[in-house]
């Protein structure tokens, strides 16, 4: 409590301006419920998360500072119906927060692809959030935030990335555990690119009638697996 008769000086809340950015392109999207779609890729630098499958590590460091209307601006140049943030990963800079805002003011159909370590209670409510459980074989699924299930909904997307059966085990049992067709739009399983055969993940969820959406990583099949910028 402040003394009578004196100013109390509030500190103004500064928003971040600024944001350590990868590289941004046009492409179509590659995977989730809009595989096909044409859109613009935010992608940022940085992840705390080392999976043994990661193909995006030339994001780890690196890029360029930049202010967020500029990026904005670049996003909106490119003229796609929807804009993807991703990485890396996107929420470790405060900036992706106000960035998803505004491009959602801008009548875009945002998307966020995260790790699922980070919160995602503070995103924008308009937002697909495209969450990825981390499997067994990924060696960081013990880095899962379980308490972001409870503020995801039906616009919203979980991702399960096999390497193995028992990583299909495994997401088996989190889905009817956590309940998760009843939790989100959509249930996304991919593979490990070239260490699963999607033949036996199709046969096994076909057995099992697994309540979930697979997925081909499209713009592997497009270009080269290891193409960058597409």
């Amino acid at each position: 409590m402040s003394a009578p008769g004196k100013h109390v000086r509030l500190t103004p809340i500064r928003v971040p301006d600024t944001l350590v950015v990868h590289e941004i392109y046009a492409s179509v999207q590659g995977e989730s419920s809009f595989a096909g779609v044409p859109c613009t890729f935010v992608r940022l630098t940085g992840c705390n998360l080392r999976c043994t499958y990661c193909d995006t590590p030339q994001a780890f460091f690196g890029g360029t500072r930049r202010q967020r209307a500029d990026v904005l601006r670049d996003a909106l140049t490119m003229d796609t119906p929807l804009v993807e943030l991703t990485g890396g990963e996107p929420l470790l800079q405060p900036g992706a927060l106000p960035l998803m805002r505004e491009l959602a003011d801008a009548g875009k159909t945002v998307l966020l692809e995260t790790s699922g370590e980070r919160d995602v209670s503070g995103v924008d409510a308009r937002v697909h959030r495209i969450v990825d459980l981390k499997t067994p074989s990924s060696g960081e699924h013990a880095r899962i935030r379980w308490e972001n299930l409870e503020h995801l909904g039906v616009r919203d997307e979980i991702k399960f990335v096999l390497g193995s059966r028992d990583d299909y085990q495994w997401m088996r049992s989190v889905i009817t555990e956590h309940r998760l067709a009843r939790r989100v739009g959509h249930l996304l399983v991919s593979c490990v690119f070239g260490s699963l055969a999607a033949k036996d993940v199709v046969a096994w969820m076909m057995e099992d009638k697994v309540p979930a959406r697979f997925q081909l990583q499209m713009h592997k099949y497009i270009w080269e697996p290891s193409a960058q910028g597409v």
